[in-house]
């Protein structure tokens, strides 16, 4: 994890060039804020709490990598990171989801990575609880000189001296058992918590929101006596739920808390995605359904500047949450936003459309690249599919041609030829194509297969 957080911007930049082609400004700005954010905690002065990050505006067409890019970003900060659509939310007082929705959602995501570390840290100490647990089912205490009789022929050579000695061997044999698997599927009872569900109706006029909705159930659930059910399991199963149970013993819930509304406010990605939606169109005249988008951008303010926020798990401060806003921008202008929320993303990164060359590269170089994606398929069933160099610059300028004639999707196109490409074969395997089987995609084959898709993109408009 601190490999990660120390990365360099040239590092981070080299991180995301695994997996997004092209793009080289908008790789560059969004290394130089994650970066920024290390050096701001690293700043020992009062200045530190002044400093505020640079949230990003990344404007470019749909296909291009808007979301990809935040979404590596976030894996490689190891960061809270949520991804909003801005058409979902409503104005206060609309039935809808509010803005706030999306810093608990932050919060949420915070509290799972923090649990995750704090399960590791517990994970030795609960196992070998849960360990003795099963034990104690297996082997129970003696209670009679008749068990010890019983017992006394699994070792004749090393007679024990008491029944508790006994009963420790045999413990300890078990517990070797155990340990290699042996006893897996053997069934055992064992007692856990039963799950009380709390049903609640609309409150209000039904203007709850989830978030809200379940910490009242919380609330409420913690107010309701816990009851214990037993349960028969296979020693496999039964140690998956024992060992949930003994850690959730183990952590303090209220250090696993604050220290997730730590992170959240120090290190958390919010991603704002078709923010041009919200956009008023009409430019100055408001009416109609501009009106509520408006009120989304006024309401969206305060959370971009800096408030406060109240969540289940307690009060959030976004003063230093990094925003990343996208947008196509097709038919409005980001200056179509109001002016207080355009000032809030001081950068503007403009990704560029795809070039023939960006297809190319992206079905090639990627660690995910649709290629080895389809590859990994087939090898799946024993069948190995190889690409020739020329069927893939077939490929790459077929979706470049399509998306010129029709509607420029992007990269996204590359999954319509690669589906049409692969289909019949997908099919075909494994009834007509049978295992250790090798299928050659050539130049030939491609311009075969895809020659229906490019004659009818022209009718394309025309169908439903």
């Amino acid at each position: 994890m601190d490999q990660k957080l120390s990365l360099t911007p040239r590092q981070i930049v080299s991180e995301l060039d695994k997996y997004i082609i092209g793009q080289k400004d908008a790789k560059r700005n969004v290394a130089i804020a994650l970066r920024n954010r290390i050096r701001r905690m690293m700043v020992k002065t009062d200045i530190q709490k002044d400093i505020v990050p640079n949230n990003i505006l990344m404007i470019g067409s749909t296909g291009v990598g808007k979301t990809e890019i935040a979404r590596r970003l976030a894996k490689i900060a190891q960061a809270p990171f949520t991804k909003v659509e801005a058409s979902k939310f409503t104005e206060v007082g609309y039935v809808g989801r509010d803005v706030e929705s999306m810093v608990r959602d932050l919060v949420e995501q915070s509290v799972h990575l923090v649990r995750e570390v704090k399960n590791e840290e517990v994970k030795e100490k609960a196992s070998d609880a849960v360990e003795e647990t099963i034990l104690d089912i297996l082997i129970p205490p003696v209670k009679n000189a008749g068990f010890r009789q019983n017992s006394l022929s699994i070792n004749q050579q090393d007679e024990p001296q008491s029944d508790e000695e006994l009963n420790e061997r045999t413990r300890e044999r078990f517990r070797e058992k155990l340990r290699n698997g042996e006893l897996d599927d053997r069934k055992i009872e064992i007692n856990v918590k039963a799950s009380s569900p709390v049903g609640i109706g609309m409150i209000g006029n039904g203007m709850m929101d989830d978030a809200s909705m379940a910490g009242l159930q919380d609330m409420i659930s913690g107010m309701m006596p816990k009851k214990m059910k037993k349960r028969k399991l296979s020693i496999a199963e039964a140690r998956k739920v024992l060992l949930e149970e003994e850690i959730s013993k183990l952590i303090d819930f209220d250090e696993l808390k604050e220290e997730a509304i730590r992170l959240a406010e120090n290190n958390g990605i919010i991603f704002i995605d078709e923010i041009d939606k919200i956009a008023s169109k009409s430019g100055k005249n408001g009416g109609g359904p501009d009106v509520s988008r408006e009120g989304v951008q006024r309401d969206l303010l305060p959370i971009v500047e800096g408030t406060s926020v109240n969540t289940k798990y307690g009060v959030i401060n976004t003063d230093h949450v990094l925003f990343i806003a996208a947008g196509a921008f097709h038919v409005s202008k980001p200056s179509d936003l109001i002016p207080e929320l355009q000032g809030r993303f001081p950068i503007r990164v403009e990704l560029n459309a795809l070039t023939e060359e960006d297809f190319s590269r992206i079905l090639r170089e990627p660690k995910n690249a649709l290629t080895k994606q389809y590859q990994a398929l087939f090898e799946a069933e024993e069948v190995f599919l190889e690409f020739t160099e020329d069927a893939i610059d077939e490929l790459a300028r077929l979706a470049f041609l399509i998306n010129q004639e029709v509607e420029n999707i992007g990269a996204r196109r590359l999954h319509t030829v690669m589906s049409h490409l692969l289909n019949d074969f997908l099919f075909d395997v494994p009834d007509t194509i049978e295992p250790n089987s090798k299928i050659m995609i050539t130049h030939e084959m491609v311009q075969e297969r895809l020659s229906t898709l490019v004659k009818n993109r022209d009718l394309s408009q025309y169908i439903l």
